[in-house]
């Protein structure tokens, strides 16, 4: 048993101490974050005592493990769903091997992904190397907490959502430039320039693209703007939902937009240099971003919840994998662009025609 327990520690950690440190020091700060959400979502139960603990306590835990769910099944599914429409639109079957129609391909890629050797380049630069992995899948779980599934299907409506949202998103590019920058290596320091040129570049027309619908509806709550809207926001801002959909495109790096991990040009971009499970981290976070953009799209432009006849959780998920399937669609459909035509067509055309939509908007609510 010790000698199985000592080849595990050589296989995963390679018998670096200060490696070992490092990944104890991420898990000691996701620890951190989920304290941080328990005193989020309790409304302040440590200081109220444990007489608060109970019926409270027991929703907060099934909530976390409700986005949890929802993180790793979205991936699997994603996976599963990307395969199938990329060999559909290009005449191939795609995943069929592993269970009725490939239904467990994602499940056998994950554990492959988790019995993979944990490799490291010699002069990486530690700490950087170590956390971005980490940093990047923190904002996939903060951003899940304010996302209102159905009218009663919401782990905690905070009145300044958008903000607690754009304020997370920002630590997405961080992480990415932390893993080009840490691995000492050229192709991935430059696929972390160009995520932090780029992401700066397309929030701006985003948040722009928002700001109407925050007008509109009078409030920064996710659930609030899904209720004010008695017909669909997308009828009212049809020109903010397309930059808002096109600058989400570019935030979360899909074709045509994902020049940071161009594979035809920098290897894979900045995270050339990791395995196994570090490498499946950046995947899933990419997924789970995926779903949170379009997830937000719902809330912002299609009504969220709202529908006829089925479940407000069902037409959620409708609506929301619509928008999925539609980037999937641009993926198999849209060439790469080049660098300089990817920042021009954000600076010289996305952000006035943004910032026009929003002073129209300004002015006809005046009127």
């Amino acid at each position: 048993m010790i000698k199985w327990l000592k080849r595990i520690y050589q296989e995963y950690f390679n018998s670096d101490p200060l490696q070992v440190l490092l990944l104890g020091a991420g898990a000691l700060l996701v620890l951190l974050v989920l304290l941080a959400l328990l005193y989020l979502f309790g409304e302040g139960a440590f200081e109220l005592g444990l007489s608060y603990w109970g019926k409270d306590f027991i929703r907060l835990l099934l909530s976390i493990v409700g986005v949890l769910i929802v993180v790793f099944g979205n991936a699997l599914i994603l996976v599963y769903v990307e395969r199938k429409v990329a060999g559909w639109m290009q005449l191939r079957i795609g995943p069929k091997e592993v269970g009725p129609s490939g239904l467990l391909q994602s499940i056998v890629d994950a554990v492959k992904l988790l019995g993979k050797q944990l490799l490291r380049p010699r002069y990486v630069d530690k700490p950087l190397y170590f956390l971005a992995p980490i940093l990047i899948f923190i904002p996939c779980l903060v951003t899940m907490v304010v996302i209102p599934f159905d009218h009663n299907l919401q782990v905690r409506d905070i009145n300044v959502g958008i903000v607690l949202i754009l304020a997370f998103s920002a630590l997405t590019p961080i992480s990415i430039f932390m893993a080009g920058w840490g691995s000492a290596n050229k192709y991935a320091l430059l696929g972390g320039i160009r995520s932090i040129s780029q992401e700066i570049a397309y929030e701006i027309p985003m948040v722009l693209s928002i700001i109407p619908v925050v007008m509109l509806s009078g409030t920064l709550s996710l659930k609030g703007i899904v209720e004010a809207q008695k017909i669909p926001f997308i009828c009212l801002q049809p020109i903010g939902f397309l930059i808002y959909f096109i600058s989400a495109l570019a935030e979360t790096n899909r074709t045509p937009f994902d020049l940071p991990e161009a594979e035809s040009e920098l290897v894979a971009g900045y995270h050339t240099e990791y395995s196994g499970m570090r490498f499946a981290l950046f995947f899933l976070a990419e997924y789970t971003n995926v779903f949170i953009v379009c997830a937000l799209a719902t809330v912002f432009f299609l009504g969220g919840y709202k529908g006829p006849l089925l479940p407000g959780w069902v037409w959620f998920f409708i609506k929301t994998y619509i928008l999925i399937f539609v980037m999937m669609w641009f993926r198999w459909t849209f060439p790469r662009v080049r660098f300089d035509q990817l920042l021009n067509f954000s600076w010289n055309f996305l952000i006035p025609l943004a910032m026009l939509n929003l002073a129209v908007t300004g002015a006809l609510m005046k009127i």
